[in-house]
């Protein structure tokens, strides 16, 4: 039984269609919708809470209608068994710790008795211990978040939503607090939908991703799928660090195909073969930058080795952008210090790059249908 159920979904704010007929199922784990800003991922999660009304679709939690445009049913966000964590925390200044994880209690009327137990289990779960008398002035910014968290899972619900909770944290703390996330989320047993526009935020604490843009689901697929095989090229342009040129199929057999691309002095590319597709169609490569080897020499293999020249390199602490000239485009190659895939003696001069086959996916320049579907 899917925990969300999500049909025909359409919102507009006046010429702008902030929702496309979305429709998908989540069954359980941890979900993101991930995109730029303005793709409609927001919204729907605001749809899924009761705080916007949808122009038309349904909404299903726990396999019982919260939302019916047709059916003019709409269950007000307080009666929807969900929890909730806004981007800005919403925690009342006032308030102590305490105080603001018993809120929700409060108000669907648990004893007293009851409510003291559950706040203080639910902080010491968050690694709140002690701090339940401060003020959220009092509090770091992580320490402010794991108190949102806290007071939506004192609550017990079966769905958490969480709108970019990690977004006013410094960068450090960020990439801390979305491992520290995962577990905890993992550890109560509940399921969260989680909204981020940051691709690696998503992949680290996700079970499975959408990718939307435009109001619409591009692909719902689990984090591995999305970043090697992308459905479209607005999806391989987001995902990951990547290079997009146009191709043109030469060869197609059992198992791979052979891809010619002008832009890279008409190079003919081995490629694993896309599901559809064959001999003479037009194609878009999406090859993974952080999986091409450089060397200043020559490589023994004679499969996918392209010659370029080196235009700079850009040093960032321990990471370097290799700036490869090929043809008529600029590759970027970000290596560690110590990347073994990284054999380059000068600064300029020819340089030769090898590109596995597993490094390239293959997009076929037809319209593709959109998976509303994904395991887990």
């Amino acid at each position: 039984m899917a925990i969300l159920k999500v049909e025909g979904l359409v919102k507009t704010y006046k010429d702008l269609k902030a929702l496309d007929n979305v429709s998908f199922e989540f069954n359980k784990g941890i979900l993101s919708l991930l995109g730029p800003s303005g793709c409609g991922k927001t919204t729907l999660l605001r749809c899924i809470a009761g705080l916007e009304v949808p122009d038309d679709g349904s909404i299903y939690i726990d396999d019982k209608v919260q939302t019916s445009i047709r059916e003019t049913i709409l269950v007000p966000p307080y009666s929807r068994a969900i929890g909730f964590v806004f981007q800005s925390y919403a925690l009342w200044p006032h308030m102590t710790v305490y105080k603001n994880v018993a809120f929700g209690l409060k108000l669907t009327k648990v004893p007293d008795g009851e409510i003291r137990k559950k706040v203080i289990a639910t902080l010491d779960l968050v690694g709140l211990h002690g701090l339940d008398q401060r003020y959220p002035s009092q509090l770091s910014g992580g320490q402010q978040q794991r108190v949102a968290l806290a007071r939506s899972i004192a609550m017990e619900p079966r769905l958490i939503l969480l709108d970019e909770p990690l977004s006013n944290l410094d960068a450090k703390l960020r990439e801390e607090m979305r491992v520290e996330l995962k577990k905890l989320i993992k550890k109560v047993g509940i399921s969260a939908v989680y909204v981020t526009h940051d691709q690696e935020e998503a992949f680290v604490i996700s079970d499975t991703v959408i990718v939307m843009d435009g109001g619409r689901i591009l692909q719902y697929a689990t984090p591995d799928e999305i970043y090697n095989r992308p459905a479209d090229q607005f999806v391989a342009s987001f995902i990951g660090r990547s290079v997009l040129v146009d191709g043109k199929m030469v060869k197609v057999d059992n198992e791979n195909c052979l891809v010619a691309v002008p832009e890279f002095n008409n190079a003919v590319l081995v490629c694993h073969r896309p599901q559809s597709g064959g001999a003479g169609d037009p194609c878009k490569l999406v090859i993974r930058t952080s999986e091409i080897k450089l060397n200043s020499k020559r490589f023994e293999s004679q499969e996918n080795v392209l010659e370029g020249s080196m235009s700079g390199r850009d040093y960032r602490g321990g990471l370097t952008d290799h700036r490869i000239q090929v043809g008529s485009r600029e590759i970027v190659v970000t290596s560690h210090k110590l990347c073994p895939m990284i054999n380059v003696d000068n600064d300029g001069g020819k340089i030769f790059l090898h590109i596995d086959p597993s490094a390239i996916s293959v997009i076929i320049d037809k319209p593709q249908a959109v998976p509303q579907h994904a395991g887990g």
